[in-house]
């Protein structure tokens, strides 16, 4: 895997994302309750801390967890919650070392279809329904992993054109974009709940 990727806006850290499965795998984990630009440089972050050319699943997986989380909360720190998303990184990195040899990219290649990869991403740790059809949409649209039906496993974020996830950021432009979606989507979820979620007096039932 070598890929030009601008999720993160900062050369290193995207070039990271590009060749690294295990990097891209921790960004999206990351990716919720802060900025995508942050979540994405968080691997990056990582790997300058432990050194090396890329990040071990084996050796995260091994380290002692108030070690790791100490090195995730050093400011800049990885994440908005770094204590949380530390533990969330090494139970990651557990699962790959126990189930794909800690191999990220074994994820999806030998996943023979969409649906099956979708599945086997479900099953990762902090990894939900809607994260994992995300991680299929990016993987498919900027990584080239694209096994058959991934756009149908991706759902809406598996469309072309559509401006939702990271899975479509491509530079600042596009980041402006799905930014622009995010505030969108919170924005009708707060009207939805203000109209619609109050305590109004229950509707009478029918039979």
């Amino acid at each position: 895997m070598n890929r030009t990727v601008r999720i993160a806006q900062d050369p290193d850290a995207d070039a990271l994302l590009g060749r690294s499965p295990l990097a891209a795998m921790v960004g999206m984990l990351l990716d919720q309750q802060v900025p995508m630009e942050w979540a994405f440089t968080g691997p990056h972050t990582l790997l300058e801390r432990l050194g090396g050319d890329d990040l071990d699943a084996g050796r995260i997986a091994a380290m002692d967890p108030e070690e790791f989380a100490d090195l995730c909360a050093r400011k800049p720190a990885i994440h908005r919650y770094p204590g949380s998303m530390a533990k969330r990184v090494q139970q990651l990195c557990h699962h790959l070392v126990e189930h794909y040899d800690g191999d990220a990219a074994e994820v999806w290649r030998t996943a023979e279809s969409g649906e099956e990869l979708l599945s086997r991403l479900r099953e990762l740790p902090g990894y939900g329904e809607q994260k994992a059809r995300i991680f299929v949409a990016l993987l498919g649209k900027q990584l080239g992993v694209r096994p058959t039906g991934w756009r149908e496993a991706a759902g809406d974020y598996g469309k072309d054109g559509a401006y939702l996830s990271a899975a479509d950021i491509t530079g600042p432009k596009t980041l402006a974009r799905v930014r622009e979606h995010k505030q969108e989507m919170k924005r009708a979820a707060k009207e939805a709940k203000a109209t619609g979620g109050g305590g109004g007096k229950r509707a009478p039932r029918t039979r």
